[in-house]
């Protein structure tokens, strides 16, 4: 099968069309966009609570920890939707595959159980 620089025409179209309406939607709204400023638009503000102290705080590791091992498991679990649809083309042969796959997930669950990945302090 052999491609030409022609055949890359429709992709190199869609990136500049892509980059064109995000750098003309950014250059509209500076110009069309209100221009006042004042103490209290300029304010931080999340939630209604006024922000106190520092927002540079270090994070626990554990906060990272918990949020890469929900990543983690949800991305497994993803890999059973293929499996389930099609369980009976598979045969005995899917149904021990995806036993030896739910057997390493369900170790790995509880080996970040007994290193206590989950407990929240």
């Amino acid at each position: 099968m052999q491609t030409n620089q022609a055949d890359y025409f429709p992709i190199l179209m869609q990136i500049l069309l892509a980059v064109g309406f995000v750098g003309t939607t950014i250059f509209v709204s500076s110009l069309l966009g209100p221009k006042r400023h004042s103490v209290n638009k300029d304010k931080n503000f999340e939630c209604g609570i006024e922000s106190v102290g520092n927002a540079r705080i270090p994070f626990s590791v554990k906060y990272f920890l918990v949020a890469i091992l929900f990543v983690l498991f949800d991305v497994e679990v993803i890999f059973m939707y293929p499996w389930a649809v099609n369980f009976r083309e598979m045969g005995v042969e899917g149904l021990i595959k995806m036993g030896i796959f739910m057997l390493l997930l369900v170790v790995g669950f509880f080996y970040v159980m007994k290193k206590k990945g989950l407990e929240w302090e």
